[in-house]
This record gives C-alpha cells, structure tokens and sequence, in this order.
C-alpha cells in the first residue's frame, strides 16, 4: 500500500517552469530533460514552505543548530558518512561550488580534469573559469560506464593535473561508482597531488540494490585532498529553494573555500533552502523509499520497451532517474536524430553531444514522472524509432 501519490502529474504550465516551457506555447511537446521531477514534494516540505510564508519577514537568515543536526544525521544513516559539524559549508548549489573550488585552487591556465561523458555545467565552469580542460572519456563496457585508469594516469600526468571533478553517481550514466574505483581514482590523486571534487547530488537515488559510497568513506586519508557536494534538493525535488552544502574536512581547504566564496558572495544562503531542506532530511525517508521503487518500475519499463522494439540501446542506470540512450544504430547525422526527437515525436530530450563528444547520437532521458506519461514518451520513441 502506497502512502504517496505519484500517479497525477502536477500542473506546472502556469509556474514559469523551465522544464515546460516550450510546453506553453506548444501543447504537443512533452519535457523530458531536465532532472528535476513532475511529483509533488512531501506535505512536511510544503508545510515548512507555508510556515515560512507566514512569518510575514523574509529577511536574512542563518542556519539553525537542528538544520545541522538533520544533515548529519541523513549522511551517517544513509551513506555512513560521519564528520563534524564545521566541515560543513552552505552554498546556492552543487555547480556554483564546482567554481567556487576551480577559482579557489587553480589559476587561469591550470588543468582540470572530468570524465566524459558528463553533466554539462563541469566542462562550462572549467571553461568559463579560463583553465585547461582535460575530457578523460569513459568507456562503455557490459553496458555501463568504466574509468580507463591507465589513461586516467597518463592524462593526470601528462596534463598536469590540478584539480579533478568526478561525478558520483554518475550523470548521464547512472554508475554508481564502487568502493574499489573510487580508492583507484583516491590513490591516483594523493600520488600526483590533484585535489577531489565529488559531486554526489544524486547519492539518496542509487536504485537496483546498489549503494552510493561516498569518496570519504573508501579511506580516512581522502579527506585531506575532498570536497564533498551534494544536497537534498535533487532526492526530494526542490532546486528552487536553492541550498547544498559542501563537505570539507581538511580545515585549511575549508578556509580557503569559505574566503573564495566570500570574495564571490555566495556565502548568502535562501532561508527558504534552509528550512526545506531540514524539513526533506527530517522527514523524507518514507517518501524516498517509495520513489526509488517507482524510479525502478519506470526505468524497467523503459528498457524493455525501446529493447524489444526499437534498435535503442539504454545504458540501465545503477541510480539515478535519468537513461542513457544510444541511437547510433539508425543511419542519421547527430542534428537528424535530434530533429527526429523534437520535431516527429514532439518530444524534449537531453542532446547527447551537450555532455562531451562522447555523447554523439545519444539523449539523455529523464523518467521522474507519473508512469502515464513515462508510457506515452516510450510509445512516441517506438513509434519513431522502431524496429
């Protein structure tokens, strides 16, 4: 028996939701791009965010003793994650902090490393922030994604290597990286002196019997060179509060941050994230079991679809709500498939190349919405695609 509902889709045409907006001026196409979901929050966010409303003062605010409190709590409990209190830093988001960490401790000019395919904002900051991007490409094998260590090595070495953002659980692929990976990935750093950064956003939404392992969990000694990002907002749906935190555990790093941080000011943060974030950690977990096993059944069904049906190959993801899906087996240039996608089944999808060249005949599929709709996006790839 289910407690919550994530069979009605919310009406979010008259919210200025980025997701849908094209949407509003043509009703045909269904959005499914961006990774946040078309479910409701939890009654307890909703009521947090309605008692915020009615203390009639919005103005500057801190982060409470329980906020704290909440969060450690959540990482021990569900990734056991244990550190202290100061290690944690605020921040508006995962992405704003990937540049806060770029800016911090490289210089224009530096190498900085990402393995592609990967979310598009970590080669934007690097690029944006005037450094040398180094693009490690993963390879694909037994249908996920793996690190080429040997040239994950040769790349650190031979670039020069500053400072390397890794994606945990990785987006667009879904692999959720194990213990053993991630003490390869650890080793290599500490031997050739590269600051970590792990951005673990997605580490409530490992799925199939797989568990996220945060990187400063493999070996005490990672904590020296790690920063750790995440937040609650992409497990339970409110990116729009506007609120992660980062982990760091080696004080001299975390007074760095904080001064780059400052020197940005960004170290203001939403008391609406605040309050809805302490609100999803205290009272989340019920909701975010129910979810997982909705996110398996939609992406179940999604596999076995496109695979029975069309020449659709879909990387299974290990966590996350989003699908890797390869086309490259129909006879279209990148810009037909994706006018194929758009303009014939009137459907959004990631564009693949978005995430590195890697990502060529590819699309980035997000099934976080009632199963109707996961349906009607299946049957209008079938429709288009099939075999």
């Amino acid at each position: 028996m289910t407690k919550y509902d994530f069979t009605t889709l919310p009406n979010r045409l008259t919210h200025h939701t980025y997701k849908w907006k094209e949407t509003e001026t043509d009703p045909e196409i269904i959005p499914a791009w961006i990774a946040d979901m078309d479910f409701n929050v939890i009654p307890e966010v909703r009521e947090a965010v309605i008692g915020y409303a009615d203390q009639m003062v919005y103005g500057y605010t801190y982060a409470s003793d329980s906020l704290y409190q909440s969060i450690l709590d959540w990482e021990k409990e569900e990734h056991g994650y244990s550190f202290d209190k100061e290690a944690i830093v605020f921040i508006e988001g995962v992405v704003p902090a990937i540049s806060t960490a770029i800016q911090a401790f490289t210089k224009e000019g530096d190498a900085v490393l990402i393995n592609t395919p990967v979310y598009p904002p970590f080669a934007r900051s690097v690029k944006l922030n005037r450094r040398k991007l180094i693009e490690n490409s993963l390879v694909e094998k037994d249908g996920l994604f793996q690190i080429d260590f040997d040239q994950l090595e040769k790349d650190i070495v031979e670039q020069d290597v500053k400072l390397y953002v890794l994606c945990n659980p990785h987006n667009p692929g879904g692999r959720v990286w194990d213990r053993e990976v991630l003490e390869k990935i650890g080793h290599l750093c500490q031997k050739h002196g590269v600051l970590l950064v792990s951005d673990e956003i997605h580490q409530d939404l490992a799925l199939f019997g797989h568990r996220h392992t945060s990187f400063n969990t493999v070996d005490p000694s990672f904590k020296d060179f790690s920063f750790i990002l995440t937040s609650a907002t992409k497990t339970f749906n409110i990116a729009g509060t506007k609120n992660s935190y980062v982990v760091i555990e080696n004080p001299k790093l975390r007074t760095a941050f904080k001064q780059r941080q400052l020197a940005n000011n960004q170290h203001e943060i939403s008391g609406l994230g605040y309050i809805a974030t302490e609100a999803a950690y205290r009272h989340g977990k019920p909701w975010l079991t129910e979810l997982k096993q909705v996110f398996e059944k939609h992406i179940d069904y999604v596999v076995d679809e496109l695979h029975e049906k069309t020449h659709i190959r879909v990387m299974k993801p290990q966590g996350t709500y989003l699908l890797w899906l390869d086309f490259s087996a129909y006879p279209y240039s990148d810009d037909e498939l994706h006018a194929k996608i758009h303009d014939q089944a009137k459907l959004i999808l990631n564009r693949g190349t978005d995430f590195g060249k890697e990502g060529n005949l590819h699309a980035r599929l997000n099934v976080a919405a009632p199963f109707t709709l996961i349906e009607e996006i299946t049957k209008r790839l079938v429709e288009i695609f099939h075999k």
